[in-house]
């Protein structure tokens, strides 16, 4: 048998400061004193659904480099019940089908225990029903409303990551406030894009304001300068959600369509620039322009240890890009969520005393009864509440301005601003 100790908590602050200077990440993910015996020494194997490639594969690449990382600091610290992980990932493609399949193969061919990491809606909607026929748990680290809107089933929940519901009602005062009250909406058509134009337009009405125009694109589109006509001149503010490849095209088209003229304020979701340098030519219309970050991608004075720590795991630089390559942005406003994805795994599978996949409605009856999360090594974005009916994890947003080459948060809100009503009880379906 074998004992892995793991190290207390109570001076935690100082410890990090340890291991950061040390450079070790021993003991780093531990949460209590606690000895724990090895019921095997067989590894926890854990799949991995990973967009290596399509319209998601900077994501996927970075979602990779995470869970990579966070894995050594996983194993470092002792694994799972004294036991060591295994990840292993699976190219879905970004795509529906291909996702559904990968699931399959993943549960079934290679025995993962549990599949995370997803990250695009529509894969989501296409995969999710074949893990919950396979009665595997079913982690996400999406954005959608899916999980918490009651489609899928008990199998699936996103323990990493706010939904973009409680992401666009924490935020709709300050943009109305701030910003204006007359919005035009530009979305990928599809369920990440619906899920903003259904949601920040309730939140809007909400505040007073109105959404004048809805401007959906295809999330393959290439070029969209035959769509940005659509946006009408009296627009105060023009919201903006891209996704893919073509990012970079969308904002630089945004800049030449408003040229040096006056334009509206212009808030956006990093979505339409994650992994896109902000200093790359064609870009600088976007300065004094605003974006949410669900994890601020320039390191603020006012970083805890706890990012600092994450960040450095990670490799990344104090600008959002790999310390091995300043020209290699990541997609830091996301990733984030794989990370806290792969503790929450460890913590409800230690709940549960998990050994075998007959151990898995335990695992997952574990994680419904989860409540408050704490900001830690584990959770370096912040503080979160986890709502065990719905699935879904509740926190902090950021809005930042573009000043200067980087990005600067001007308002964090709180959790309470995003709680929403229950819409489903995934506790009371059947395994």
């Amino acid at each position: 048998m074998t004992v892995i100790w793991h190290a207390a908590k109570a001076n935690r602050r100082s410890v990090i400061k340890g291991l950061i200077a040390g450079g070790s990440t021993l003991a780093a993910t531990a949460s209590l004193p606690r000895y724990i015996q090895a019921q095997t020494s067989e590894p926890i194997r854990l799949g991995f659904q990973l967009h290596r490639t399509g319209i998601g594969a900077a994501y996927g690449r970075w979602y990779e480099r995470t869970a990579t990382a966070a894995l050594q600091v996983l194993n470092d610290s002792g694994g799972i019940n004294g036991r060591p992980v295994e990840i292993l990932f699976e190219d879905d493609g970004t795509d529906p089908k291909r996702g559904a399949e990968v699931v399959e193969k993943l549960a079934v061919q290679q025995n993962c225990d549990v599949v995370f990491g997803t990250l695009f809606s529509h894969v989501v909607m296409g995969s999710a029903p074949r893990a919950g026929e396979l009665k595997v748990p079913y982690l996400v680290c999406s954005e959608g409303h899916h999980v918490a809107s009651g489609a899928l089933d008990r199998w699936t929940l996103q323990p990493g990551i706010t939904d973009v519901k409680s992401q666009v009602q924490s935020m709709a005062p300050w943009v109305t406030q701030n910003l204006g009250r007359k919005v035009t909406m530009v979305f990928p058509d599809y369920a990440f894009g619906h899920d903003h134009r259904d949601y920040f337009t309730a939140a809007v009405t909400a505040q007073g304001g109105e959404v004048i125009e809805h401007v959906a694109i295809p999330p393959t589109e290439t070029s969209f300068t035959r769509y940005l006509p659509r946006i009408p001149n009296d627009t105060e503010v023009l919201y903006h959600v891209m996704v893919g490849p073509a990012v970079l095209t969308f904002v630089k088209e945004l800049g030449e369509f408003y040229g040096s003229g006056s334009r509206p304020e212009i808030f956006g979701f990093i979505d339409s620039l994650e992994a896109v340098d902000i200093t790359a030519p064609g870009l600088e219309f976007l300065d004094g322009t605003h974006f949410w970050e669900g994890h601020p991608r320039f390191l603020q004075q006012d970083a805890s240890d706890y990012e600092t720590y994450y960040r450095a795991a990670v490799g990344v630089d104090e600008n959002g890009a790999s310390a091995a390559d300043p020209r290699d942005v990541t997609t830091y406003a996301h990733m984030f969520s794989v990370w806290e994805t792969l503790f929450s795994i460890r913590d409800a599978m230690e709940a549960a005393n998990y050994r075998t996949p007959a151990d898995r409605p335990a695992f997952v009856e574990a994680m419904e009864s989860v409540t408050e999360i704490p900001a830690s090594i584990e959770h370096p974005q912040g503080a979160k509440l986890f709502n065990g009916k719905t699935h879904q994890v509740f926190g902090i947003q950021n809005i930042s301005v573009v000043a200067d080459g980087r990005m600067n948060v001007v308002h964090t809100t709180s959790i309470d601003d995003g709680l929403y009503e229950d819409e489903v009880d995934y506790t009371t379906l059947p395994f």
